[in-house]
């Protein structure tokens, strides 16, 4: 990518994209190309085709897409599948239409089986059966992945996925029925600590293990891999350790000062027992994660302490 190549990043308001365009201003690239979803409905395959024509990017960073927790997959199901798959259908094929030079589509570590073996292998993909909770969006990104995997046989276009681990960081969402695990902690151990509470309460029993990378970190490895790879595989991208539930409320209990208790709610769902993702692959060709969880959660802590949740 040259400086003032035109870059499309989808999703430039969410966690990633945003991230993605902080790193590309600061790296010097000067033609960014956005669109919030009142703009331009990727969901509308003509809307996208326009946008294309008219824009006619070089680089896409396919960031775009419907996400939430736990709750919010498990309720708006049709919504998860429908939203994600149109999106990356407009996206992919237009991008393939206009010839774009180069794509990352950014996948989620739930297209891995529920059960697989830890650290999760890139290979693992499609070899059991999916978490149920969010299926859904799961099945949506698989699709993805495979869009780009196979414009790239028939087409030869130069589309690559990646497959985030749990990320945090600026601009994550705190709504508490759609956040994620960290976002979610980070909301209650914050309004806790400010007022005065003696009790937080966890979903399940605090037993499953997650791995967490700062979405800055995110970012970094996404800019990494395009301008250094070029091939067909995917790639994981993570820290390669990981904490269980507990672990990061007593970390977070810690870091920001929270002097109570936790309550655990078993009547809810764990979600997935564990999902560490094998990041060896990335490693080999020459990226590794940063932040450290502690660093990250303070930087987080500092960030939100005074926010109006």
């Amino acid at each position: 990518m040259n400086k003032n190549d035109k870059i499309y990043i989808a999703g430039h308001r969410g966690m990633v994209g945003s991230a993605i365009e902080r790193l590309l201003k600061k790296e010097g690239y000067t033609n960014l190309i956005t669109r919030t979803s009142k703009e331009l409905d990727l969901r509308n395959q003509q809307a996208v085709n326009d946008f294309f024509a008219a824009e006619k990017p070089d680089y896409v960073f396919m960031s775009a897409a419907k996400v939430g927790g736990i709750l919010a997959n498990n309720i708006y199901r049709a919504e998860f599948i429908y939203d994600n798959l149109m999106i990356e259908l407009n996206v992919v094929h237009a991008a393939h239409q206009h010839q774009v030079k180069k794509m990352l589509f950014l996948g989620s570590s739930c297209i891995y089986p529920k059960m697989a073996p830890q650290p999760i292998k890139e290979e693992y993909l499609l070899t059991g059966v999916l978490e149920q909770t969010n299926e859904p969006y799961a099945i949506a990104k698989i699709a993805g992945i495979k869009l780009c995997e196979s414009y790239r046989r028939q087409y030869g276009a130069n589309f690559i996925s990646v497959m985030p681990t749990n990320l945090y960081g600026p601009n994550d969402n705190y709504e508490p029925e759609s956040s994620h695990l960290f976002a979610s902690f980070i909301r209650k151990f914050t309004l806790a600590k400010r007022n005065g509470d003696k009790v937080i309460e966890i979903w399940g029993d605090g037993s499953p293990k997650r791995e967490f990378l700062h979405v800055d970190d995110m970012a970094d490895a996404c800019y990494f891999l395009m301008q250094n790879y070029a091939g067909e595989e995917i790639f994981n991208i993570g820290t390669g350790t990981d904490v269980s539930v507990l672990e990061l409320a007593n970390l977070m209990k810690e870091i920001i000062g929270f002097e109570g208790e936790f309550k655990f709610d078993t009547s809810k769902p764990n979600g997935t027992p564990r999902k560490l993702l094998d990041v060896s692959k990335l490693e080999s060709i020459g990226w590794k994660s940063k932040i450290s969880l502690s660093e990250g959660i303070q930087l987080i802590f500092e960030e939100v302490k005074d926010k109006e949740f």
